[in-house]
């Protein structure tokens, strides 16, 4: 049966990801419209958009750039195969995109979403040691806490319980490091906490029981985002990069919520002057308008594959859409529109303002913890008993009906706003989420 366009949809049919489904078809919070900082819900109500979409609308919504660059190209070249094919624009967007990586990470691999980046990464990292003769290098390191995606890889080095407690065994050989959350030196750090760096010393202690030469690579996110918003210790990173340089491993960054000017640089590795070996972006690469992701990887990785017959496929990997003509439309309208605003050094300038407003939060209920770092925080509350993460759901739930939308991951509530917001944006979200806490018990 056909709807009219006026007719309400049914919820029934959607299984809707990462939701919890039965409070939401009850009370469904339906988007419309978007322009700027802001959603429009169902009932045209202005909603501030204070995560960025969902950390992926970097430079705000209905950018002219991007959308003419969509359209204009839908109608020019809707598809072209990616195996063995290609177009002209995928090539233009990988030389753009190495302009802004560190020194070294300038060959790309292109995906459809971080997930994607993630295991393409781990599997270039695989491939890699057996290209050179150590095949043997097989072992992945991940991190307690850790978000890389929901493939299997990815949930398989992750770190977070409820996403990999339901999914059996998943990738064997894989170990985590310690996470760096440590309330009890750090609690209401601004910016990198002080201590903690030694944490990184958790990989001699895998190093020690694996024997270095099983372990092919350490995937880690320069700063954890969807378990909380967790900050590297001040030299940690640094340490991680000397551990692995020692014993051959490769180290990657996820940067799929930190890359595109989240923290200040172009990517968290420039911000924390520790470049990895391999890179995984997605998100704010094409401004969440068409799904798109990468790898970056660094010129050695590359040219280990490029061996053999000239006529042999040196990678035996890639998807239908990688590199997908609208998704190499929406990143260069996306890239235009970041240079023309200087929007990925942006939060650099606002982080001391930011960091201000998040943390006048200090002293509200159940306020246990506050972190931040370039325009990106985490407020974590104290769980209620028995009903951990119920409190911060319920601060969201708040700020929706003011016309505010922030994220929870348990009982942390993020922020993770365009990159184009302005002070008068960041007090009312701020004073909203104030005036949420104190009205949840």
């Amino acid at each position: 049966m056909s709807s009219t366009p006026d007719a309400k949809p049914s919820t029934s049919a959607y299984w809707m990801p990462f939701t919890a489904n039965r409070q939401f078809k009850k009370a469904p919070r339906l988007l419309t419209q978007a322009d700027g900082m802001y959603f429009r819900d169902e009932q045209g109500r202005q909603v501030l958009d204070g995560i960025a979409g969902l950390w992926c609308v970097n430079a705000g919504h209905n950018r002219p750039r991007i959308v003419q660059a969509i359209q204009q190209q839908a109608a020019e070249l809707d598809f072209a195969p990616p195996f063995q094919m290609s177009h002209p624009k995928a090539f233009e967007l990988a030389e753009r995109l190495v302009q802004l990586t560190p020194a070294g990470l300038n060959k790309v691999f292109f995906t459809n979403s971080g997930s994607e980046s993630v295991d393409t990464a781990l599997k270039m990292a695989l491939a890699y040691h057996r290209a050179r003769g150590e095949g043997h290098r097989t072992r992945l390191i991940g991190r307690e806490r850790g978000y890389h995606g929901v493939n299997f890889g990815g949930i398989s080095v992750g770190g977070m319980v409820a996403n990999r407690k339901m999914f059996g065994t998943m990738l064997s050989g894989v170990d985590h490091l310690r996470h760096t959350h440590d309330p009890a030196r750090n609690a209401f750090s601004v910016g990198q906490p002080q201590h903690g760096a030694e944490l990184a010393d958790d990989l001699e202690r895998l190093v020690a029981l694996h024997d270095a030469s099983t372990i092919a690579a350490v995937i880690v996110e320069p700063v954890a985002g969807s378990t909380g918003v967790l900050l590297p210790p001040q030299g940690y990173l640094q340490r991680l990069r000397e551990i692995c340089d020692r014993h051959g491993i490769l180290l990657i960054f996820d940067e799929v919520i930190t890359g595109f000017g989240r923290t200040g640089q172009p990517f968290a590795a420039q911000t924390f002057g520790v470049t990895p070996d391999l890179m995984t972006v997605a998100k704010g690469m094409s401004n969440g308008c068409v799904p798109m992701g990468a790898v970056f990887a660094h010129q050695r990785i590359h040219d280990t594959f490029m061996t053999g017959p000239e006529h042999l496929i040196e990678f035996f990997h890639g998807y239908t859409y990688s590199g997908h003509p609208l998704a190499c439309a929406a990143a260069l309208g996306t890239l235009d529109t970041y240079a023309e605003d200087g929007l990925l050094t942006r939060a650099s300038t606002l982080q001391s303002a930011f960091a201000e407003a998040v943390h006048s939060l200090r002293d509200e209920p159940h306020v246990i913890d506050i972190r931040n770092i370039g325009l990106v925080a985490g407020i974590e509350l104290a769980p209620r008993a028995q009903e951990p993460g119920k409190r911060a759901f319920d601060v969201f739930l708040d700020c929706w009906e003011q016309g505010v939308l922030v994220r929870t991951t348990g009982d942390t509530v993020a922020l993770s706003p365009p990159l184009i917001i302005e002070p008068e944006h960041i007090d009312r979200l701020v004073n909203t989420l104030r005036q949420a806490l104190r009205r949840v018990a």
